[in-house]
Formats: C-alpha cells, sequence, structure tokens
C-alpha cells in the first residue's frame, strides 16, 4: 500500500505551508500511525523518496514514530540555511524562483509576522527596501514590495532571516533522536543542494545507517536508479528478510571516470592524504612551499566588472584519485567591508578544457568558525556578521562541498576565485550554485601567497600523486639551458598590491 498526500496549506490540503515546520512533521508522524493501526498494515510503515520527501522523511524521523521502520532518503537537503538559503552566508535566489513556481496552490506560513509581530516585521521590511545589495535582484525587490502575497511570503522569511537562528533551526535536522534505519546519500554533481547534507546525516546520524552516493546525473523519475536498493531496503527493515544487505559496507561511491564503484566503511576514507597545494605567482598551483617574497595578486569586481584569480597545477605525471572535502585556507584583503569569494574547483583536459567539479562559499563577515570544527570541516557560524578593515589581511578558512575524481596523467587541477557567479551554468545542477545576491559596491581584492601568508587548498588525495607534480614541467632542456629550470620570476618577486 501506498499512501501520497499534499501536505497542509498545498494542493486540496487545508492551513498554511509549513515549509518542513516541526507541525508538518507532526502532520506525517500522525499518518504514519493511522497507517499502522489499520486492519489491512502489518503496523510497519516506510517512507520514499527524494528531495523535498527526502527532507521531510529525515524531520519525521526525529519524532521517531512507533510504526516508522524505516527511510530510503537520499537527496536531502539537512541545513536548511548552510544548503539551501545562504551558501557560506549569501542568499541564493535563483533556486528562491524557480522551486516557488512548482508549488500547486501553496499557502504559506508568515513565519517571521507570526513571531516577531506586525510592528517589528514591517520595520524589518522597511530595513530590508535599504540594502542596494538585495533591491538590485528583482525578484527580491518585488517579495519585499509585495510581501504577504503568495510564495513572496517564503521569499520575505528567507530575505529578513538572513543569518541562521531559529527560522532555520525548526527547518534543519535535529540528529539527537534519529534512530530509525536510513538510507543517504546524493550525486557528486548536486554540490550546491542535496550532496552536503548526505554527508553530514551520515556523520550525525544515530539509527542503522547506509550511504550511496552515485554518478554526476540527474535521477530519472521516480528513481528508476534505486528502485531495486530500495526495495531490498525495506524488505529488510519492513518484511525482516535476510538479503544481506546490512552485511555489505556502509558506503558505495561512484568515482568518475572510470566508472566504478568504491565501497568502504569511513567518511573521510581512512587512507586520505590531506595535501596543501598552494597558490603561487603566475598562476601556480602546486605543493611546493611558498618562496619568502613570492607576492600576492589582486582582481576587481563591480556591476559592470567580475574579474577573478585562476591558479593551475602543471599536467599531472600519474592518475591522481580525490576523494572527500576540500579545504581553502586563504589570506586575502579588500577595498571594501566586505568580501563575497565563489571558489571552484576545476578539472583542466590536456587542450586546456574547464570542467567544474565543486565549490565553496564565503562571506567574509561570517568568517567565524564553530567550535565544533574538525581539521577537515570547518563549519561556519552564521551568527553574526564582523565587518572587515578596508586593506587589512584576513586568513579565511572554509570548504568546499565534497568531491570525487580520478584525474588522469596529463590533466590539470585548477582553482578559480571570485567575486561574483554571473557565469553561465552549463547544467541544472551548475544552476542551483548560481544566482547569489553579490556586492553593489566596487571592491578590489587582493590574494596573498608567501611564507607569510601561505594561501592554498588542501585536497584529500586517496591514491597517486607520489612523488608530486613538476613546478618546470620535468621536460628535457632545450640546448643550452639547465635541466628542471623553474618559471622565470618565481623567485624574490616584490610582494605589493598590483
Amino acid at each position: 500500500v501506498q499512501a501520497v498526500f499534499n501536505v497542509r496549506g498545498t494542493g486540496k490540503s487545508q492551513g498554511t505551508f509549513q515549509m518542513l515546520g516541526p507541525l508538518e512533521a507532526q502532520d506525517i508522524y500522525d499518518l504514519i500511525q493511522w497507517l499502522g493501526a489499520q486492519a489491512w498494515s502489518n503496523g510497519n510503515v516506510g517512507m520514499f523518496g527524494v528531495s523535498y520527501f527526502s527532507m521531510i522523511a529525515q524531520k519525521t524521523a526525529e519524532l521517531n514514530p512507533p510504526s516508522l521502520k524505516a527511510i530510503f532518503a537520499p537527496f536531502a537537503l539537512t541545513d536548511f540555511y548552510r544548503d539551501h538559503r545562504y551558501h557560506g552566508g549569501m542568499l541564493q535566489h535563483g533556486f528562491l524562483k524557480h522551486w516557488g513556481k512548482h508549488l500547486d496552490n501553496v499557502r504559506p506560513l508568515n513565519w517571521s509576522k507570526e513571531r516577531w509581530g506586525e510592528k517589528a516585521y514591517r520595520k524589518a521590511i522597511e530595513a530590508a527596501l535599504q540594502d542596494e545589495d538585495v533591491m538590485a535582484v528583482p525578484l527580491l525587490k518585488e517579495a519585499l514590495e509585495n510581501p504577504e502575497v503568495g510564495w513572496n511570503i517564503c521569499i520575505v522569511d528567507t530575505i529578513l532571516n538572513s543569518l541562521d537562528g531559529e527560522y532555520y533551526r525548526e527547518r534543519s535536522i535535529n540528529y539527537e533522536n534519529t534512530r530509525v534505519p536510513a538510507y543517504l546519500g546524493a550525486c557528486w554533481a548536486n554540490y550546491a543542494l542535496h550532496l552536503p547534507g548526505a554527508f553530514r546525516s551520515w556523520k550525525h546520524w544515530k539509527g542503522p545507517k547506509k550511504m550511496v552516493i552515485g554518478p554526476p546525473l540527474y535521477l530519472d523519475r521516480p528513481l528508476y536508479q534505486y528502485q531495486y536498493e530500495s526495495l531490498r531496503w525495506f524488505d529488510y527493515w519492513l518484511k525482516g528478510i535476510e538479503n544481506g544487505i546490512m552485511d555489505e559496507p556502509p558506503i558505495r561511491l561512484f568515482i568518475p571516470p572510470t566508472g566504478e564503484w568504491k565501497t568502504v566503511n569511513q567518511w573521510p576514507l581512512p587512507e586520505t592524504r590531506w595535501t596543501p597545494f598552494y597558490l603561487h605567482a603566475n598562476g601556480l598551483l602546486s605543493e611546493h612551499e611558498l618562496w619568502p617574497n613570492e607576492g600576492c595578486d589582486s582582481f576587481n569586481d563591480s556591476t559592470f566588472v567580475h574579474e577573478s584569480l585562476t591558479y593551475r597545477t602543471p599536467p599531472l605525471v600519474e592518475n591522481t584519485e580525490v576523494i572527500g572535502p576540500v579545504i581553502v585556507d586563504f589570506y586575502a584583503s579588500s577595498t571594501d567591508t566586505e568580501m563575497l569569494l565563489f571558489t571552484t574547483l576545476l578539472l583542466i583536459d590536456p587542450d586546456g578544457t574547464e570542467h567544474e567539479l565543486t565549490r565553496g562559499w564565503l562571506k567574509a563577515s561570517q568568517r567565524r568558525i564553530r567550535p565544533d570544527s574538525l581539521p577537515w570541516e570547518p563549519i561556519l557560524e552564521h551568527s553574526q556578521r564582523e565587518p572587515l578593515e578596508p586593506g587589512a589581511i584576513y586568513e579565511l578558512h572554509f570548504d568546499m562541498v565534497p568531491t570525487a575524481r580520478l584525474f588522469l596523467k596529463g590533466e590539470r587541477i585548477g582553482i578559480r576565485i571570485k567575486c561574483s557567479d554571473e557565469e553561465k551554468a552549463l547544467n541544472r545542477f551548475q544552476a542551483q550554485g548560481r544566482n547569489h545576491v553579490w556586492r553593489q559596491m566596487p571592491t578590489r581584492v587582493t590574494v596573498y601567497h608567501d611564507e607569510m601568508d601561505p594561501s592554498c587548498i588542501w585536497l584529500p588525495v586517496t591514491r597517486g600523486n607520489v612523488i608530486g607534480t613538476y613546478i618546470s614541467g620535468g621536460l628535457l632542456p632545450v640546448p643550452g639551458t639547465e635541466p628542471g629550470v623553474l618559471p622565470s620570476g618565481m623567485i624574490d618577486m616584490p610582494k605589493e598590491i598590483k
């Protein structure tokens, strides 16, 4: 028996749309218990689905309904602030616009107005109407000017709750009592929505669990690719069939471009070698330590000009496997009191073609790290803003969403740094990571890279890169030169802002 329903405030259901709020989970708790009590039921209920269905399944599992025996819930964002609304502290408005179009007869709860009261709500809207960065986005401007019309209610709630807090905590997963068996997962391309939540749930879920991270492709509906695996999961937990699913390694990872699967027992992988790749002069990305006076690089960003910095390794001399989160450690300054950083990990073909693998984001005024962070998992607090002092150098520590790739001999690894994300998305997954609110104030950002300010990224190398990259290219010399000579101008560069 399958039970399909509209949550309250959508379709033909009564009430107001809670958007993953606690009342919505309680409604489903009641439905599960009703299903389990029917004469035709054996009392064992499961939940199945991806995206919103997966999110609400994990939210409902917090409550541990007695009849809920298992959930098959991959492809779920689990932190409503970090995974969805504010990447790195930056409001992501593109998906807000896209997703709202697909809701049928939605009647949202006006959360901010109910919690704060009419006067405080109107005052907050007046303040938001003065924010030139927000008002530069037509969708957000229209919502603030008509704040109680349909989907605008949810958009305004997002604008007014610009720091992490109660609004987002109510809609994120609380893992304290998650005892229901859960099958988790995502795909590598979905870095701007569901992928972070899969690893967060894997780390914190208290009950039995498995996880699959699949190819960077969008699933066919209704999830044909995982129907057999979900059947095995429910056969075991709902019917008690001993099919061996819990005897297998708990994590399965697809590794591009080989098309092979890797099964593991831990995340991050125990064989991971966290390898620093330093940002050098002349756009070089290398494991080689920085020279004393290597200098810095600068770029401009404004509403009319969106410059960037790109750093590339030499061609790899061996196949190198990277699986896990990428850690960013930059030393940077800005002429503005704010700095937005969009960092992209690149695969660069031998012919120079670039492929976007994953991204990380940081609004530098929200750079403070939570005390429960780990070396490979810096977690930003997002509880307050600390404006920058123009010209001062700050160490900025954050992560890119985990990725997996076997880089082949002859390919390069690259990183691009920008203050905006205006570049065209090449697919739906990339589109989910575009369209953030940018700064309207022109700014010049400087990234420092020398012994005193060793800007780098830490790559989770799991195989290969035994002897590392060759800065000189490792080529035989031309007549009259010495082999292995470093690029001209690499050493003793003046440290000055260009």
